[in-house]
């Protein structure tokens, strides 16, 4: 079995005049990340990797869980391939996988996170929300074969306010 939870980086602001890749959390955006990840903390499995975007927003929110679970921040790997707005770039990064690594915890970015859930997902999701948590499961032992998965939970911010 593989093991893929997906979030969305918290809320950021776009008040700066800051390029794309820059910007940074809102104060809702870090309360919402200390929320979510205190929520699903005994959900965690054992042994995991913490992929996220290079994107500013998505290492902030990354860092927040990481530390909120006691994840050594050294060991988040930062990818430029998950900065990414299209679920085929997001797909091939995380079919890219190590099948040494049951268990993957990945920050990215709407759209793709969004359209990629609704394709290996067993549930339509209209949107995932920023800070949204979704963990899928799939009957495979080979990233590269990933195909139609389960999803085995579904956590928003607002279901926690």
């Amino acid at each position: 079995m593989k093991n893929l939870i997906i979030v969305r980086h918290a809320k950021s602001s776009w008040e700066a005049p800051l390029h794309d890749k820059d910007r940074a959390l809102t104060k809702r955006g870090i309360q919402d990340a200390h929320l979510v990840s205190s929520d699903i903390i005994h959900f965690m499995p054992k042994t995991y990797l913490i992929w996220s975007s290079t994107a500013k927003r998505a290492t902030d929110t990354a860092l927040i869980f990481a530390q909120n679970f006691a994840y050594p921040i050294e060991c988040i790997v930062y990818k430029d391939d998950l900065y990414t707005f299209d679920e085929k770039k997001l797909e091939e990064g995380i079919k890219s996988c190590s099948n040494s690594f049951e268990n993957i915890i990945l920050f990215g970015h709407n759209e793709a996170v969004t359209n990629f859930v609704n394709k290996f997902g067993n549930v339509f999701v209209e949107n995932i929300p920023t800070t949204g948590f979704v963990s899928l499961e799939f009957d495979t032992d080979d990233w590269k074969k990933l195909k139609k998965g389960k999803i085995k939970k579904i956590i928003f911010p607002k279901d926690l306010r």
